[in-house]
């Protein structure tokens, strides 16, 4: 049987990544092997290693990467990240390690499968987020990448524009899409429920995270412009969620927890609300807020009015339903007042989503059955191919 080690960090990763390790821990001619490592083994943010527990899912092996010193520098986290996976890989070799995304975390993974060759199918690359640190990540993991799944025509081109051989690429939609078609959602009483929060009133969805790039500005400045305009608007309950764990992300946490305590009865905060309830609670939502990917990817497939602040996510598809802004107080307010507005969401029902695929984490496992990783990897220089635009299905 080929294994195929699928390396998961963070709750947003793992949330996409659900259906493929429950197809490949269901196959009968694939091995799944899967490890947990980051964010999901660290107590300040989250331990959502539970998440995974929670699911059935077999976890092979449980790498810390994180000190207890939420400030360490990313270079010596990524230094560490590379030991402990090159030391695993020796250990126990998989056929092919399976990555999604960007991060820090999973770039220094790659290297480590690289550098003993192990072959990389890569999920999400050719996408482009100018805002962050995660941008050149992702493109040095497409190089070192043997396989690649684009959510999208537009990424699918970009990566055969950086030299990636067609018949490497296989555009088969996003996996934050197929999430959102297939999986159950909780009753909005289930959501109120589950959270403790009266989610029966109007509310908006908040994640914020830091910018990462060069020059980026204070994060925890950013974070309270956000709060200071979520103040400033009445008649909503706002749902915050924790920030991730890049530098700077526990200075945004912080001001969102105190943020919630200075508002009980208007805000309330949680650290993950992990892939059923965030996917419910994006649905019910009067507004997703913040800079995650999901609020300018997911929120499209659901119709509903999405802010994006600041330039973390610059440089992605923007549809109909996502409207951007400075991260700065007066223009976020600005932003949250027009897009809780009836015709802002009438416009946000018009949205349609780039990356519907049909199906994309069974086109993911059956690729990953059949490809021939065998062949070397050649600089493609050739024309761009059109790759088959994602079809348009009713929203959920």
């Amino acid at each position: 049987m080929r294994t195929i080690c699928a390396v998961t960090a963070t709750r947003a990763e793992y949330g996409l990544l659900r259906p493929v390790l429950q197809k490949l821990a269901a196959s009968d001619t694939l091995a799944l092997q899967l490890v947990a490592t980051g964010a999901h083994l660290c107590a300040r943010l989250g331990a959502t290693v539970a998440e995974i527990e929670a699911d059935g899912l077999p976890v092979a092996a449980r790498l810390p990467i994180f000190t207890d010193d939420a400030g360490e520098p990313v270079a010596r986290t990524i230094a560490r990240t590379l030991t402990v996976f090159d030391e695993y890989f020796a250990a126990h070799r998989p056929d092919v390690v399976l990555l999604l995304g960007d991060r820090f975390e999973i770039f220094a993974v790659a290297a480590a499968a690289a550098a003993r060759h192990i072959p990389i199918a890569h999920i999400s690359g050719g996408d482009v987020t100018l805002g962050a640190a995660d941008e050149y990540c992702r493109h040095c993991i497409t190089k070192m990448a043997a396989l690649h799944f684009p959510s999208c025509a537009d990424s699918a081109a970009r990566l055969v524009r950086m030299g990636e051989e067609p018949g490497r690429v296989f555009c088969v939609g996003g996996l934050g899409d197929e999430n959102i078609r297939t999986l159950p959602k909780m009753t909005r009483q289930e959501l109120c429920d589950s959270t403790g929060f009266a989610l029966a009133q109007p509310f908006a969805l908040v994640t914020y995270h830091p910018e990462t790039s060069a020059g980026a500005p204070d994060p925890a400045v950013q974070a309270a412009a956000l709060c200071a305009a979520m103040a400033a608007v009445p008649g909503v309950f706002w749902l915050i969620t924790g920030s991730n764990a890049d530098a700077g992300g526990q200075a945004c946490t912080r001001a969102m927890q105190d943020f919630a305590a200075a508002h009980p009865g208007r805000a309330g905060f949680v650290q993950s609300l992990g892939l059923r309830r965030y996917l419910s609670a994006m649905q019910y939502a009067a507004a997703v807020v913040g800079n995650s990917s999901s609020g300018v990817v997911e929120t499209p497939t659901f119709g509903v009015p999405a802010v994006n602040i600041g330039q973390r996510q610059a440089g992605r598809i923007l549809c109909e339903n996502v409207l951007c802004c400075p991260a700065e107080a007066p223009a976020i307010e600005n932003a949250l007042r027009t897009a809780l507005t009836p015709a802002f969401a009438a416009r946000a029902k018009t949205a349609r989503s780039p990356y519907n695929g049909g199906g994309t984490s069974g086109k993911i496992v059956q690729v990953l059955g059949q490809f021939d990783f065998a062949p070397v990897k050649r600089f493609y220089d050739g024309p761009v191919p059109e790759f088959d635009p994602m079809q348009e299905l009713e929203k959920p």
